[in-house]
């Protein structure tokens, strides 16, 4: 075999090698109230995202009375298939969930009554996904107010007071008795679990009216399903923040959050989850994404997106 024909035989299995490794990082999202559907957008840095599709929907929601999907939350499942939840309504006992094997092509969506053995349950929002690697399941956990659970002022908000709440399942078809997940004594909402190591990070929007929260903290535990600390001190600055979603780059954490008052997107970076450095001005994200989630996909899921 000629020398040449080897040497473009070896470049053209180091590309292919290289684009099944390289990594990017996928932001999914909503825009306006969740009517269209699935966006995304893409990074090769973390810091400057470009819509796909020319920012239109890869998926219009097919469940529930309203139609909606708001919050989308994908993780890439132990199984090799992408998992995604959503939120259907402002005002459901239930939330969405489709999966799919490359982000384009995706199951019969699915909806998921969570909340329905509650009567007072006023609504499920902003559900995400987090495998839990030492009981190989995942779990589910999203924010719902029941009605007189927890006191609220009621001319406050129409009366929201949210904790967090969760279910289990192994296969998505099966899934556990509804439990409580984090309640440490104030409204929270939008819930996001990274692992670290040995243990586990949240990171939560304090939701407090007044005196006004409405900030992203941090809470840690040891175990996936329970014992989750008194958040930290807020991580992001003198504005109101929602939807925080985070990836570990390198050996920077970035979160990204909705500056929802702004009508634009910002971000925080730590090292060690303590200190953190507010890099909004360096952040660029298409113009009216909503509250999404993060995660990391190779050159080659990208190209398939990109046709």
């Amino acid at each position: 075999m000629p020398k040449t024909l080897i040497l473009l035989g070896f470049l053209l299995v180091s590309w292919v090698a290289r684009a099944q490794t390289e990594t990017v990082y996928l932001f999914c999202y909503f825009k306006d109230n969740g009517q269209d559907g699935l966006h995304f957008a893409y990074s090769k840095d973390g810091y400057r995202y470009t819509a796909l599709k020319h920012d239109s929907s890869f998926l219009a929601p097919a469940v529930s009375n309203d139609s909606l999907m708001r919050d989308p939350c994908i993780i890439r499942g132990a199984d090799g298939l992408f998992h995604m939840v959503w939120t259907v309504s402002w005002n459901d006992k239930g939330i969405g969930y489709a999966s799919s094997t490359d982000l384009v092509h995706w199951s019969e969506q699915q909806y998921i009554p969570v909340m329905a053995d509650e009567d007072s349950a006023r609504n499920c929002w902003a559900p995400e996904i987090t495998y839990d690697a030492k009981k190989k399941q995942y779990m589910i956990y999203w924010a719902t107010t029941i009605a007189g659970m927890y006191p609220s002022d009621t001319a406050v908000e129409r009366g929201y007071n949210h904790r967090i709440y969760y279910v289990t399942t192994k296969n998505f078809k099966k899934f556990s008795k509804t439990k409580l997940l984090y309640n440490q004594g104030f409204n929270v909402i939008d819930a996001s679990i990274v692992p670290d190591g040995n243990r586990y990070i949240m990171f939560l929007k304090d939701e407090t009216r007044y005196p006004p929260q409405k900030n992203i903290r941090v809470a840690t535990s040891n175990k996936l399903t329970e014992g989750f600390s008194f958040p930290s001190m807020p991580i992001t600055g003198n504005y109101w923040a929602e939807g925080p979603t985070a990836i570990k780059i390198g050996d920077q954490w970035l979160v990204y959050f909705d500056k929802y008052r702004d009508h634009k997107y910002g971000a925080v970076t730590s090292q060690d989850l303590v200190k953190w450095e507010d890099i909004s001005d360096k952040i660029r994200m298409p113009a009216g994404i909503r509250h999404g989630s993060v995660l990391a996909i190779t050159k080659q899921e990208l190209d398939v997106l990109m046709k």
